[in-house]
């Protein structure tokens, strides 16, 4: 078989999905024996460095990079968009060098998740490397069959049964193509959690710094129900001798979350450095100068641990004793380009396409609506009074009452705008991105018809339609300029999946490898 992008996007659908993982974690629907969470959670730790070493890889090969472990609930993606940005801003190259930047999920392209000095690898080098991690794993299989005299077949050995999961695999890949790519500084983003995610087998001596952003109840499966519980697993990218910047948290369970924080920090022998809202907002952040780069009222604590993270670890690079932090004033001078030109697919991203202005933010908790809401309200105020406003939305996993309410109540609180003037009209839809085709069963809209009957109870005047994938949704929008020359303003959120899929009907980069969490 050619060893071809595409080729490399197929053989990578066919293992074992993130979702077919985070199911694992799910409670069981009868009553046979499953794993617990804490058993599968010890494993996970122990399972990837067997596939690192599978992949001809060491705990001490990645002692070569230097990285910024980036982990929590919310506002993690922006976090490392930040960091990207002002690490590859003009000037920084003699002490942070070539910069790479792992995260997840992808919107349109898997690419995305392995970037080099910004932007998602190309197709060849991402080609090159999937094959290199791919065959060393099958030479490891073919190696262990014949110690142990193993009847396997060439079939089962070159294929998807020797290769780890999806989230694993990638996250090997991208240490092999920095390694071999001779990056300097890296920017990593945790998957699910810290302590167990595959991302932390980077040793201490592979992190110059952590942050623990935005944390919220998600995932409860694998990381436990309350703020606390979660704030120790987000804990574990915390590494001896190094310093972990998160933002201290009052009020509510925040006293008993920072107190976990603190002892987890402690165990672990790192400095835990606690960013207070006081210091954020006397500074007031620093917003982007371009219509694509990231917004939100909410972007200046991403900004400032950020601030203080990149800060740190180009400290950590040059070899400086260390010091009294810096004002955020004083660092965000010194990264302002950076900060201005830093860039998010599908986080409070706005989109002008002809006579329609899509608004388009991922958040899928709600918590994070409220956010969305907050933003939102203030791009609103720039929508011509006669134009059609538009809610597109899905969310197929959690309580979509509940999270539509979280949006509509803080997009009226925030804008002072009574409940049935927010939405002229809104469309609930599957997130797959095309038409059935003809042998196809019909699609499952039990979720869509529920979240149309609670925007009625919301606001009974909104106008509400649902379709079972996005590019209808699309052409239903558009069809609306038609009417007398109107604007149409819409608001895209729910989910990542969705978003992704909207994406992609703008720019349909490939088919295949779309496996993102169950976001």
């Amino acid at each position: 078989m050619a060893r071809t992008y595409e080729s490399a996007l197929a053989h990578l659908d066919s293992i074992q999905s993130n979702r077919a993982i985070t199911s694992l974690f799910a409670p069981p629907v009868s009553s046979s024996p499953a794993p617990s969470a804490k058993d599968l959670n010890a494993l996970a730790i122990p399972e990837m460095l067997l596939w690192l070493e599978r992949a001809g890889l060491t705990q001490h090969d990645l002692e070569r990079l230097n990285c910024i472990h980036v982990a929590g609930t919310k506002g993690k993606g922006s976090v490392c968009a930040f960091l990207t940005s002002m690490l590859t801003q003009h000037g920084m190259a003699p002490v942070a060098g070539r910069v790479g930047t792992y995260t997840s999920p992808h919107l349109v392209s898997v690419r995305e998740r392995i970037q080099l000095d910004g932007r998602p690898i190309s197709r060849a080098l991402f080609a090159r490397y999937f094959f290199e991690v791919w065959d060393a794993l099958t030479d490891a299989a073919r190696a262990e069959a014949a110690r142990t005299g193993a009847e396997v077949s060439a079939a089962e050995l070159e294929g998807p049964a020797t290769k780890p999961f999806y989230f694993r695999f990638l996250t090997i890949m991208a240490f092999h193509t920095f390694l071999k790519e001779g990056v300097r500084s890296v920017v990593v983003e945790c998957g699910i959690g810290g302590e167990y995610d595959s991302t932390n087998v980077l040793p201490a001596e592979a992190v110059t710094a952590s942050v623990i952003s935005q944390l919220g109840i998600d995932h409860v499966g694998m990381l436990g129900s309350t703020r606390p519980e979660i704030a120790w697993m987000k804990a574990g990218v915390c590494k001896p001798g190094r310093k972990c910047f998160t933002r201290r948290l009052v009020g509510g369970d925040g006293e008993e979350t920072m107190q976990v924080l603190r002892q987890r920090a402690a165990e672990k022998q790192a400095i835990l450095v606690e960013v207070e809202d006081q210091e954020v907002e006397q500074w007031g952040g620093m917003q982007g100068t371009e219509t694509d780069s990231l917004e939100g009222e909410f972007q200046k604590y991403n900004q400032a641990l950020a601030l203080k993270a990149v800060n740190e670890h180009l400290r950590m690079l040059d070899g400086g004793p260390d010091r009294e932090e810096e004002q955020l004033p004083v660092l965000a001078k010194r990264f302002s380009n950076g900060l201005r030109w830093a860039r998010l697919k599908g986080r409070c991203e706005t989109k002008r396409d002809g006579d329609v202005t899509w608004f388009i933010d991922g958040a899928h908790t709600a918590e994070s609506l409220e956010e969305t809401a907050k933003w939102f309200a203030e791009k609103r105020k720039t929508i011509a009074s006669k134009a059609r406003v538009v809610l597109l939305f899905n969310q197929q996993e959690r309580d979509v009452a509940k999270l539509l309410r979280a949006l509509h109540e803080g997009i009226q609180r925030e804008s002072g705008t009574t409940a049935d003037m927010i939405f002229n009209c809104a469309i609930f839809t599957r997130n797959e991105p095309h038409r059935r085709t003809v042998d196809e069963p019909e699609r499952d809209l039990n979720v869509q018809q529920a979240a149309a009957a609670a925007m009625q109870e919301l606001c009974p005047k909104t106008k509400t339609t649902i379709v079972d994938n996005v590019s209808e949704a699309v052409e239903i929008i558009k069809a609306m300029t038609h009417d007398e020359d109107i604007k149409v303003a819409v608001l895209t959120t729910g989910s990542l999946h969705l978003v992704g899929a909207l994406l992609r009907t703008f720019q349909p980069e490939e088919l295949g490898s779309y496996d993102t969490l169950d976001t």
